[in-house]
């Protein structure tokens, strides 16, 4: 059984730095790309960081291009994302996800990925 499981979070001052990290803890599948998602409370969704594992092609949005940085390792279907030059709009909950079918085109959505962790709160103070 797939279970994704999200660590690293925590509170931070603005202009600081944490790692999340996120892995398989039933070491059962591969996967073709993970993503990091973000949920602000009161907002949708929305999409932080994707690897696509052929060709490791990477992805952000423009909010965090610069200051952050997805990373991981196939093999183990882990994912890393460093954050530095944390803001106080970067808090919210964040989910790693995983897509296991190969899929061309945008991977950006939600709908791209088949597994989500629990998620875990990222609080940056001002």
């Amino acid at each position: 059984q797939v279970q994704l499981v999200e660590s690293g979070g925590g509170l931070v001052q603005a202009g600081g730095s944490l790692r999340l990290s996120c892995a398989d803890s039933g070491r059962t599948f591969s996967s073709a790309r993970m993503a990091w998602f973000r949920q602000a409370p009161g907002k949708e969704r929305e999409f932080v960081a994707a690897i696509r594992w052929s060709g490791s092609s990477t992805y952000y949005a423009d909010s965090v291009k610069g200051r952050f940085t997805i990373s991981g390792d196939s093999a183990k279907s882990t994912v890393y994302l460093l954050m530095n030059s944390l803001k106080p709009e970067d808090t919210a909950v964040y989910y790693c996800a995983a897509g296991l079918a190969r899929v061309y085109g945008s991977i950006v959505t939600t709908r791209r990925y088949d597994y989500w962790g629990p998620g875990t709160q990222v609080t940056v103070s001002s």
